[in-house]
C-alpha cells in the first residue's frame, strides 16, 4: 500500500474531511490532498516530527506510517544494529518460509 492512499483510508474512517485534517496538523489544505494524491516533490515530503503527530490525529500506527515513507522507525532500526547477520538471513528467505517463521512465534 502507498503512503497516500493509507492516510486517506485513515482519515475518511476518522471521518474528517481534508480541510480538518490540515487545521489539527497545521498544514494547508494543498498538502494534505499531495500527500493523499502522491504528488509531493522530494523537499515536501512529510518529516517524522509531521508522521508521528499525524499518527496521533488519525490513531494510526506511527511505525506503519513510517515504512511506507521508506523510513525505518527507530526501534525496528535499532534492533536492526544490534543484531545485522540474523536481518541478513531473514532478508534471504523466501515469502513462504518467512510467513512460517512470523506464525511459529509465540503471541
Amino acid at each position: 500500500m502507498r503512503f497516500g492512499k493509507r492516510v486517506r483510508e485513515l482519515r475518511v474512517r476518522r471521518e474528517l474531511t481534508q480541510q480538518q485534517l490540515a487545521d489539527r496538523m497545521g498544514v494547508s489544505l494543498s498538502y494534505i490532498n499531495k500527500v493523499e494524491n502522491e504528488k509531493l516533490h522530494f523537499g515536501d515530503y512529510p518529516s517524522e516530527k509531521f508522521i508521528n503527530r499525524l499518527a496521533t490525529e488519525l490513531d494510526a500506527d506511527e511505525d506503519e506510517l513510517l515504512l511506507l515513507t521508506d523510513r525505518v522507525p527507530p526501534s525496528i532500526r535499532q534492533r536492526i544494529q544490534q543484531q545485522p547477520a540474523e536481518f541478513r538471513l531473514l532478508a534471504q528467505l523466501k515469502p513462504r518460509d518467512l510467513r512460517r517463521l512470523v506464525a511459529s512465534i509465540p503471541r
